[in-house]
């Protein structure tokens, strides 16, 4: 009786998955839609979650990911180069259609393959909290390495582009590596789970005083954490020679994730001899995604561009 439990939820959740590919197809754009690959054979590590099919509101933002999955958009003709995107969102939600998606469609115009990451958000009831988003992002990056031949990728150029909490997510997915945030299960698992480069766009960093007053502090490790706890989750205590090149963006007026947030960063990666190239606009708050019409942050996407270039990403 117990066994035939367990195969029931596994298919509920096969099923959710399919709904929650549907649910997003329609937020998309009116292009084909992309392919779309769920992260874990089960049940994620750990257990918990919501249940229900994935809700994705009018303006993009995703919430309720009892399965996360990645979404494939592939260019014409793929270069080899692919970068894994995670929308911001204060781990409250995803934001795809400002964030992610936008991210996605400049990529596949440089002929890069895009794997736009739904994550699990910590307080969605999932057993691991804080765990569940970065085991996500260290899965999709060994998912990504075990679908180079498929998509004619080279794993060696393989990155991770995230905004906001998003950016702390890619951020900690980079610094952290060599966590085993979770037990191996397949042999998808042997594959690294490094990116190769990694951008932060307006990213969270520090959880620590006097920069904790952010939604990715309050659902990452809530309101009165340890010090231990705000060591373990912010992204330039694990900084170290060994972490791949990083590029930053911010703007001097963010009220939410203020510019200080990357100072820390950089002077990190300069301490520990990691590359890093920083950019920083007058005003711009936070949120401007790709960059709007018409103001200085929309030339970050192209000082990404030759950054890519100069590391050898773009040929």
């Amino acid at each position: 009786m117990h066994a035939t439990g367990k195969i029931a939820v596994l298919d509920r959740r096969t099923l959710l998955m399919a709904a929650a590919a549907t649910a997003l197809t329609d937020r998309v754009s009116a292009q084909e839609p992309p392919n779309r690959v769920q992260l874990w054979p089960g049940e994620p590590p750990g257990g918990g979650g919501p249940i229900g099919l994935v809700r994705v509101s009018a303006q993009g933002a995703v919430t309720n990911v009892s399965s996360p999955f990645l979404e494939i958009a592939t260019p014409s003709p793929p270069n080899g180069a692919a970068v894994l995107v995670a929308g911001g969102g204060g781990y409250t939600y995803i934001d795809t259609a400002n964030e992610a998606h936008p991210a996605a469609k400049w990529l596949t115009e440089q002929g890069v393959t895009a794997f736009v990451l739904i994550y699990r958000l910590p307080r969605e009831g999932w057993h691991n909290g804080p765990l569940a988003p970065l085991q996500d992002a260290q899965r999709a990056m060994r998912v990504m390495r075990s679908l180079a031949d498929t998509y004619h990728l080279d794993p060696k150029r393989m990155g991770a582009l995230g905004f906001s909490a998003g950016g702390h997510l890619a951020g900690m997915t980079a610094v952290r590596a060599d966590f085993h945030s979770y037990l191996a299960s397949d042999r998808i698992d042997e594959f690294s789970a490094r990116p190769d480069f990694a951008a932060l766009i307006y990213p969270v960093v520090t959880l620590g005083p006097p920069l904790d007053h952010t939604s990715t502090c309050h659902e990452l490790i809530g309101d009165h954490p340890s010090p231990a706890a705000r060591d373990e989750w912010s992204v330039q205590t694990h900084v170290h020679r060994g972490c791949p090149p990083m590029f930053l963006v911010d703007a001097e007026d963010d009220p939410i994730c203020k510019p200080a947030h990357t100072g820390i960063l950089e002077a990190a990666c300069l301490s520990a001899d990691v590359a890093v190239e920083r950019h920083q606009f007058k005003i711009g708050g936070h949120g401007f995604g790709m960059g709007r019409p018409d103001t200085p942050e929309m030339m970050w996407p192209d000082m990404y561009r030759a950054w890519l270039s100069w590391i050898g990403i773009l040929t």
